[in-house]
């Protein structure tokens, strides 16, 4: 998340940035609880009453698809991705201004390439009526907001590119 609250690294502040930690980082909270209790849930029936609870794997992987997307927003806003850099600091600093920009418009390109296979692939599982296994629970949905929150990252990855180098 931002840092000061409602500002990212670079100091730029929007006005949605304050709703939107409160509705996704809610959403992680709430997803890291419901993966918790599903795993209490799942032991405890499993070996203590030899009935793990039905769909458990399912309820997790979907919980996890949840989580990881709510996250990534808030993970770009905050311009907290993982990065390696061996021979930035080496760099004169107009070189190192240039390469934050590329890497910055690179990585809105690629939230933006994924937002639109998401949201693909939401067309194909909703158009085919696909199900997970045990719970039959529709895949579609889920599809349709990993893409709606790869392609808010592609934007706050853009608007990253605006604020300070």
């Amino acid at each position: 998340m931002a840092r000061d609250g409602n500002a990212g690294e670079d100091g730029a502040s929007f006005p949605l940035d304050r709703p939107m930690e409160w509705v996704l980082g809610g959403c992680c909270a709430l997803l890291l609880a419901g993966l918790t209790a599903v795993t209490v849930v799942d032991v405890i029936g499993r070996y203590w009453f030899d009935s793990p609870l039905i769909g458990a794997f399912e309820l997790t992987q979907l919980m996890l698809c949840g989580l990881i997307f709510s996250a990534l927003p808030l993970t770009t806003r905050a311009g907290e991705h993982i990065e390696v850099d061996l021979l930035f600091g080496n760099l004169p600093r107009p070189l190192q201004s240039l390469f934050r920009v590329l890497s910055r418009l690179i990585s809105a390109v690629v939230l933006a390439v994924i937002a639109w296979r998401l949201m693909q692939q939401a067309i194909r599982l909703d158009r085919d009526g696909a199900v997970t296994n045990a719970l039959s629970l529709s895949l579609a949905p889920l599809a349709w907001f990993a893409a709606l929150l790869a392609a808010l990252s592609a934007i706050l990855a853009l608007t990253r590119m605006k604020a300070r180098s």
